[in-house]
């Protein structure tokens, strides 16, 4: 997460706020994407409406100074922003909307301790509130060609890749996939390939169950997931921490390079798994599984079709 210098956080016709105060006057901005995923459900829309409340109470036990939140294509379920801590160290400040893969994310960073990570500086779990590190100069892994981001994303998956000591807190990646397959159950009218589909979510239940390895997987690691740093080369922003099969973990990146897995699904995944040290047919069932099955807006996009039928077993 890069970091600016942190200055008026607030939206007003107003004076504007002091150092670390906050006006109850002034409305608070929200990115469009954040605005527009809280407002999916009753319980994140109840916590859009806390959030000036919450921000106001951080500030303070936290002795932060608050600056404008980031507003682009990552940013969809978080309230995420620069701040000056009372030293005038500058960190970010990350809140995240109430949301199944997100609810253990500060204890992965924890486990992983910076390496390759970003650091948790300190956090609220109650609150779903987390202090980073900042990234500087926080260029994302998107500025790069993709050849060069399979390299990066590939180790920075065998760095996470560890198994946690028991007892611990992570969830196994099956529960996702039940999740899912729930979500896409519910919208059976709208599937275009009834076929494929159930194909999928057969493999959402078997794939979990036949994996010979599990350890903690990042689920959400692609291109604009991994900042340039300082202290590293690149390092990892917004894990979504599940225990579970590695080969699962590359997906996200393939479905993030769409044009090349379109036009050479197999040569791209087998790329893909030969740098993370994975076994490519799983891979390859797993972004099948996902292309046909996952839960999604819109069920005529033909883009996934394409894709699914390409890898169908």
């Amino acid at each position: 997460m890069p970091c600016s210098r942190a200055g008026d956080w607030l939206a007003t016709s107003g004076p504007g706020p002091s150092r670390r105060g906050y006006n109850r006057g002034m409305s608070l901005r929200i990115p469009a994407r954040v605005a527009a995923n809280c407002n999916r459900t009753p319980e994140t829309a109840a916590w859009l409406d806390h959030l000036p409340e919450i921000l106001r109470g951080i500030e303070r036990r936290w002795s932060l100074a608050i600056g404008a939140p980031f507003d682009n294509d990552e940013v969809s379920c978080a309230w995420v922003a620069p701040v000056t801590l009372s030293d005038g160290t500058g960190a970010v400040l990350k809140l995240g909307m109430p949301h199944l893969e997100g609810a253990h994310e500060a204890d992965g960073l924890r486990l992983w301790a910076g390496d390759p990570t970003v650091r948790l500086l300190k956090s609220d779990d109650a609150l779903g509130a987390m202090l980073l590190e900042c990234c500087e100069p926080g260029t994302p892994l998107r500025s790069v060609p993709e050849p060069e981001q399979d390299s990066v994303i590939a180790g920075l998956l065998r760095r996470l890749w560890r198994s946690p000591s028991a007892p611990h807190p992570f969830r196994p990646l099956s529960l996702l996939m039940k999740h899912w397959s729930d979500e896409t159950l519910a919208d059976v009218e709208r599937w275009p390939d009834a076929g494929l589909v159930r194909e999928g979510l057969r493999l959402f239940e078997e794939l979990p169950r036949s994996a010979r390895a599990e350890v903690l997987l990042a689920t959400d690691l692609h291109a604009g997931n991994v900042l340039r740093s300082k202290r590293e080369p690149w390092l990892v922003i917004d894990p979504k921490p599940f225990v579970g099969d590695p080969a699962y973990d590359s997906t996200q990146h393939l479905f993030n390079c769409e044009a090349r897995l379109r036009s050479d699904p197999e040569g791209t995944i087998r790329r893909m798994a030969d740098l993370a040290s994975v076994d490519h047919e799983r891979v390859r069932l797993w972004t099948f599984a996902r292309a046909a099955a996952e839960p999604r807006d819109d069920w005529s996009n033909e883009g996934w079709v394409t894709i699914a039928r390409a890898l169908a077993p």
